[in-house]
């Protein structure tokens, strides 16, 4: 595909974003509409809305990626991404929509009637969303770069700038719009080319040679080994209960059997997309066996031209262009109206400018980070961030929502555990210090000491380490918030 028709392909899926958002903006009036979009959005909508913003870079780009640098150990990540969900339906969609909470600090505010904790579990939120909206623009670095030929700042500036137009129309209710499409966008960006590429290979007969290219005998595959896959499974499954752009979502539902029907409606969307990149990932191995380790996130970017010629491959690489796209501009925007909430409670009273305050800072903060810093594997550096939540966020989470006994002084020192004891062996994993490469792949994958240590913090400080404790009404009150049927709460 020719750099403008690239260019043409992005710029129209930019445009599209904008004209919804905006078409969304005649919706919102309130600050609630901002916020969480006066919690009116049903399950369907709801579900297409999280996996638009679910399904980020690593997910439409990284896992492909994975899959042709290492083979089938790569396919935990979608599992995980996947189960994460599960874990989401069983601990905490029900309880946290429950709550009556417009965001996480909100939540701990409720549970803890702390305002320490309450700083606290902003600033991690503040973080962790900066975090993981920089592999979206180092992602969108590298699709305009390899799609275009024009650096790959351009591309970082082109979705922050989108983002901050899209967000600012009219926060949440807008934002839920323009996900909703762009989950059924990006799940055919990638079902087309998949479709199309399979029917050539079947109709040629040269797919058995393809897939024994990919995984036959002589095929290099990178073995993880049992630590590195536990710690891996741990941090994908208990991560997605800490990004704060997933669960504002569950606070935009009428209620908690709402918030479980859409759980459940992910689950089968998210399983659904993700049969797609494992596909594509498993067909560049075959296909593309010189793509170097800096370019495989741009495998499923490549494959249309390395296969078809001609209009053909034009055709589906503006398709998978335009996908790519749509991927960063969902998630960043989930990610920023997430962190909007946070800082202008924190910030800015909680007004609609401060709202629309936030949403400047939260886009300004991470692209400047994103624009000094390399671009590392997607898929690796959104697993860094699951790891993260995954030890600071979620312990919170579930023993605040499953354990009465949880003490706001144990919940900020098991935050503060969580988070030395993944950061450290993650900051050492990247220094160059002649190391054994054994070791270093176990450092980056820390969840397995990090997650015990948090809840085991959680747990000791509670039982033994004093501080101040909610009166037993005041815990009653507030699990009988989190647990009981709305129309009980009502009822009694």
């Amino acid at each position: 595909m020719t750099p403008q028709g690239s260019l043409i392909a992005i710029l129209v899926v930019c445009a599209s974003t904008v004209i919804i958002a905006v078409y969304g903006l005649r919706f919102s009036r309130t600050t609630s509409d901002f916020y969480v979009a006066s919690r009116t959005v049903k399950p369907w909508w709801n579900a297409s809305s999280i996996g638009g913003e679910y399904l980020s870079a690593a997910s439409f780009l990284g896992v492909a990626g994975l899959i042709m640098l290492t083979g089938q150990d790569a396919l935990w990540f979608p599992i995980g991404y996947t189960a994460g969900y599960l874990m989401l339906l069983l601990f905490v969609a029900a309880p946290l929509r429950r709550s009556g909470a417009y965001t996480l600090p909100d939540f701990a505010q409720i549970r803890f009637h702390s305002m320490a904790m309450r700083t606290m579990m902003s600033v991690f939120v503040v973080l962790v969303g900066w975090l993981y909206i920089i592999p979206q623009l180092h992602g969108a670095a590298l699709t305009f770069r390899v799609a275009t030929g024009l650096p790959g700042w351009a591309g970082t500036l082109l979705v922050s700038v989108v983002v901050c137009v899209t967000v600012l129309a009219g926060g949440m209710r807008s934002i839920t719009f323009v996900q909703a499409f762009q989950y059924w966008l990006k799940l055919c960006a990638l079902a087309i080319p998949t479709f199309v590429i399979l029917a050539s290979l079947g109709a040629s007969q040269k797919l058995e040679t393809v897939l024994r290219d990919g995984f036959g005998p002589n095929a290099s595959n990178e073995d993880m080994g049992i630590f590195r896959t536990i710690s891996l499974i741990i941090a994908l499954l208990l991560g997605t209960l800490g990004l704060p752009h997933v669960l504002v979502r569950f606070y935009t539902n009428p209620d908690g059997p709402s918030a479980r029907r859409t759980t459940l409606i992910v689950l089968g969307l998210v399983s659904f997309f993700y049969l797609f990149p494992v596909t594509l990932g498993t067909l560049g191995r075959g296909l593309l066996p010189g793509l170097s380790a800096d370019d495989a996130d741009a495998t499923v970017l490549l494959l249309p031209s390395a296969l078809f010629g001609g209009p053909v491959a034009n055709v589906l690489s503006a398709i998978v262009l335009g996908g790519a796209f749509a991927a960063f501009l969902s998630t960043s925007s989930g990610l920023v109206v997430s962190l909007a909430g946070v800082l202008s409670q924190g910030l800015f009273k909680g007004t609609v400018n401060g709202f629309r305050m936030g949403a400047l800072i939260a886009v300004v903060v991470p692209t400047g980070l994103a624009l000094l810093a390399e671009t590392a594997g997607l898929a690796g550096a959104v697993g860094a961030v699951f790891a993260f939540t995954a030890s600071t966020i979620a312990p919170v989470l579930v023993l605040g929502i499953w354990w009465r006994g949880l003490t706001s002084l144990a919940a900020m020192c098991a935050m503060v555990t969580g988070a030395v004891t993944c950061l450290v062996p993650l900051g050492l994993s990247v220094l160059d210090l002649g190391w054994d490469p054994r070791v270093v792949d176990t450092l980056t994958q820390p969840a397995i000491w990090s997650v015990p240590a948090a809840f085991a913090a959680a747990v000791l400080v509670s039982k033994f380490g004093g501080g101040k404790k909610l009166a037993p009404e005041t815990v009653d009150a507030v699990m009988r918030r989190l647990h009981v049927p709305e129309d009980s709460n009502v009822r009694g």
